[in-house]
């Protein structure tokens, strides 16, 4: 129980540290709602969940020697949020509908998640930290999983929700809005492209 404890306080406080999934999450939440930030928020905790499955699988030996297929997912997935970011930016400003959801939301926030190879290694190297020395390695490694999957939808659902509540304080100042959520694109893209394949 006490690995639990742990691993609930450690994933808390990596939540609580903004990378690209949570930059999406709240460029999404200014943008179009808090529907669409939670939208975003399942894609990226689905995205997580994918790698989490491929590291229980012992795929993360195979992600180490595909590094150059890696790398080129890396770089495609930072340079269109990137150019996300840059067309946000330079749109004019007008209010944006937030029921406006599309699957096309839920399948951003996979990717991102997916192509970012830090966390492949990162949770490789983080979850079983917390595996207790006795009892089955598999067993522990699935509840490990869900806990912690838990705890980046709740936390990521925060700052979605965070998000949504001030972006009306926002819609006063709408090209600020623009800019702001352009430059959270940007940011995205960047925190991708510089994630490195080593924590």
């Amino acid at each position: 129980m006490d690995n639990i404890i742990a691993l609930i306080l450690a994933a808390t406080i990596l939540v609580l540290i903004p990378g690209p999934n949570v930059a999406l999450i709240v460029a999404r939440s200014v943008q179009l709602g808090l529907r669409a930030g939670i939208l975003t928020t399942l894609g990226t905790t689905t995205g997580v969940a994918v790698q989490l499955v491929l590291i229980a699988a012992g795929i993360t030996a195979m992600v180490e020697t595909a590094s150059s297929a890696l790398m080129v997912i890396k770089w495609v997935g930072a340079a269109y949020f990137i150019w996300l970011g840059v067309r946000t930016w330079r749109t004019a400003a007008r209010i944006h509908a937030p029921s406006v959801v599309t699957p096309v939301i839920f399948a951003q926030g996979f990717v991102v998640a997916m192509s970012n190879p830090k966390t492949f290694v990162f949770n490789a190297a983080f979850l079983p930290q917390f595996v207790a020395g006795d009892g089955s390695v598999a067993e522990q490694m699935m509840l490990l999983s869900s806990v912690y999957l838990a705890v980046l939808l709740l936390g990521d659902a925060l700052w979605a929700l965070l998000a949504a509540y001030v972006a009306p304080w926002l819609a006063t100042f709408l090209r600020l809005r623009n800019r702001l959520t352009g430059a959270l694109f940007v940011g995205a893209g960047i925190g991708l492209a510089l994630s490195k394949r080593s924590i």
